[in-house]
């Protein structure tokens, strides 16, 4: 099992033995530096090797962010590996860690900083390109911090590349408090930013390159969630201290760090919007669509459509050893839609969005399930038929569950569940999942665990072709997009003052775009509890609720949910579904368990590899483990 072995990035040399191949390399690496930045075209590979570690973040079998929470759920998948899946069912332990380090991050330290040591040194280059190129890579080297920082905490910083000759001392660097880490990659995202251009001026051979926009707006998350429970104030870590005793948590709670966050989201919305960045709205010449599919499609598009003008940074990273970005969690999210293609066996549909996440989306009033004063709450299990006036969410004249019925567009943007309409670009098609039927389980592996399919992931022009062939634009993953910015301002604000007139507009952007109402007039009119936007614990349930809905199915509630300190209450839910063995709708639409979910404390951050604590004695184990 790879784990995190390099806490002490370059510099295996205090581990004379285990590292002796490693170390042996050194000395032939400073020719091979040398001639690594004599030329350009030498250094281009340099830079993409700085690039080679960002996470591959639309595989689902090695971004956590998917699969090791509660969002999906899926039966022992054949052929893929099971590690999120075991992160989810709580099987991780200190001496069984499951996908440690995401990536070998100290090593892209180690590249990073020696790119930064020898660039100036390439000879055919303008000073000009060599300041943006070290620009990036300060980019990259603060990401790759702040993506151990999520999963890790505390973690050393490694500013720069120790010598060989370093002692073995000098070598042990101990983990740097949280607050101090942040600081650390805030500033060098800072330093980034300065030296980026706003916008891609050649998309042949650029595309892929970081931004300003990009660097601002990551800065604004990492400041966003060091002003967040998990790491403001924090008591649950109060008595995590460091090896000479250094509290690597602030217990106490800093209001000034919401306002520091505040600053960095407005500063990356001017300059995305500064770039010509928007909201994504669907618009295909030819095609005559409903104001509701529009909407519905704009939602979707907004995510599938690659290099869209609301997505603020798209993850080019493929999976490793292949150009894979999305086609594999596409093939797994997609169900065997046309029933003219019935041999057809590459589609599974087996990422199955659990019944929890079907029952987070709003209802058509903008309003929660469980508050709309005009929504069947109650009886949200029993079954309705659908009516033609509905034909294009529900088939007309098919019996499926009250709970389908009557929901927002992002629901359907989202979530496809037997009975559901699927707009493809090469035609309508009809959702039937009940046993037996097209889109039911047909084996013992990869079937939908839960009735609902995840729509949102699926590009609109995907066709099942004839024997096992598919066709199927890969899109680049939105690592950020300008909705999720709006709404971490939004948040911002309202820790700082409370509700307040920019806190609702940004936050009525995003619903505006998903074909809602304000929130002022969603809640007032329609909410059991019309008054609950106008204090900031209310509010604050809104705008997070907002945020799991809009950005559902994109990893972005794994990590909202710790940041907030909510997966101890999430995480410790059962995993439910519909009886998907079932041939009638009276049985199927019973809400069936797939597994009781167990989550602690120390899950929040993943534990260090004891091979790591006893190699480096200034290594502090993390909290609970």
């Amino acid at each position: 099992m790879q784990c995190i072995k390099n806490w002490l990035p370059v510099l295996c040399i205090l581990f004379a033995g285990s590292c002796k191949k490693y170390l042996d390399v050194v000395p032939d690496n400073v020719a091979t530096i040398d001639n690594a930045f004599k030329l350009k075209q030498e250094a281009t590979k340099y830079l993409a090797t700085c690039y080679s570690y960002l996470p591959a973040s639309g595989d689902m079998q090695t971004n956590p962010a998917l699969c090791a929470g509660d969002e999906f759920w899926m039966v022992a998948p054949f052929a893929l590996s099971e590690s999120p899946w075991k992160i989810a069912m709580g099987y991780q332990t200190a001496t069984t860690i499951y996908m440690p380090g995401w990536s070998n991050m100290f090593s892209a330290f180690r590249d990073c900083n020696i790119f930064l040591d020898n660039i100036n040194k390439v000879v055919d280059m303008t000073d000009a390109e060599k300041d943006r190129w070290g620009h990036e890579v300060k980019f990259l080297k603060a990401y790759y911090h702040w993506c151990l920082l999520r999963m890790y905490g505390p973690i050393p910083v490694t500013d720069v590349n120790l010598p060989i000759s370093a002692t073995s001392d000098e070598a042990q660097r101990p983990r740097q408090t949280v607050d101090s880490a942040i600081n650390y990659i805030a500033g060098l995202l800072d330093e980034a930013a300065a030296g980026l251009p706003a916008t891609i001026s050649d998309r042949t051979t650029q595309l892929g390159h970081i931004t300003k926009p990009i660097a601002l707006a990551i800065k604004a998350k990492v400041l966003v969630t060091a002003a967040s429970p998990l790491f403001n104030g924090n008591g649950d870590y109060a008595g995590f201290k460091n090896y000479d005793g250094t509290a690597f948590f602030n217990a106490a709670y800093d209001a000034g760090k919401w306002e520091r966050a505040a600053a960095a989201c407005k500063e990356a919305i001017t300059a995305c919007e500064s770039a010509g960045m928007h909201l994504y709205k669907f618009d295909k010449l030819g095609l005559s669509l409903s104001d509701a599919m529009v909407t519905q499609m704009s939602i979707r598009n907004s995510v599938t459509e690659a290099w869209n003008a609301e997505i603020i940074w798209n993850n080019t990273k493929g999976s490793a050893g292949t150009t894979d970005r999305t086609y594999t969690l596409q093939r797994f999210a997609m169900p065997r839609l046309d029933p003219t293609k019935i041999t057809n066996e590459m589609c599974l549909g087996s990422l199955a969005p659990t019944l929890k996440i079907a029952e987070l989306f709003y209802t058509e009033n903008g309003v929660p399930i469980n508050e709309d004063k005009n929504w069947d709450y109650s009886n949200r299990y029993k079954l309705r038929t659908g009516k033609a006036a509905e034909n294009e969410f529900i088939t007309n004249g098919y019996e499926t569950a009250v709970l389908n019925f009557n929901r927002e567009p992002r629901f359907y943007a989202n979530l496809a569940f037997d009975g559901a309409v699927w707009y493809m670009q090469n035609g309508t098609f009809n959702v039937q999942a009940k046993n037996g039927q097209l889109q039911s389980r047909k084996g013992n592996w990869d079937y939908n665990a839960t009735g609902y399919f995840a729509k949102k992931l699926v590009n609109w022009k995907y066709v099942i072709k004839d024997a096992q062939e598919l066709t199927i634009e890969d899109y680049a993953w939105p690592e950020m997009r300008l909705s999720d910015l709006y709404l971490l301002y939004a948040e911002a604000l309202n820790e700082v003052n409370g509700p307040g007139t920019e806190a609702f507009e940004y936050i009525n952007k995003v619903r505006l775009r998903a074909g809602l109402k304000t929130v002022q007039e969603s809640w007032t009119n329609y909410s059991l509890q019309p008054a609950k936007y106008q204090s900031k614990d209310g509010l604050r349930q809104i705008i997070q609720q907002e945020r799991l809905i809009e950005l559902a199915l994109e990893g972005s509630r794994f990590w909202d949910l710790r940041r907030w300190k909510k997966s101890f209450e999430e995480l410790n839910k059962p995993v439910m579904g519909w009886d998907v063995d079932q041939e009638a709708a009276a049985y199927y639409y019973r809400p069936r368990l797939r597994y009781q979910q167990t989550f602690k404390t120390r899950d929040y951050f993943w534990p260090l590899d004891y091979w790591d604590l006893l190699g480096n004695k200034r290594l502090v184990q993390n909290y609970g483990w």
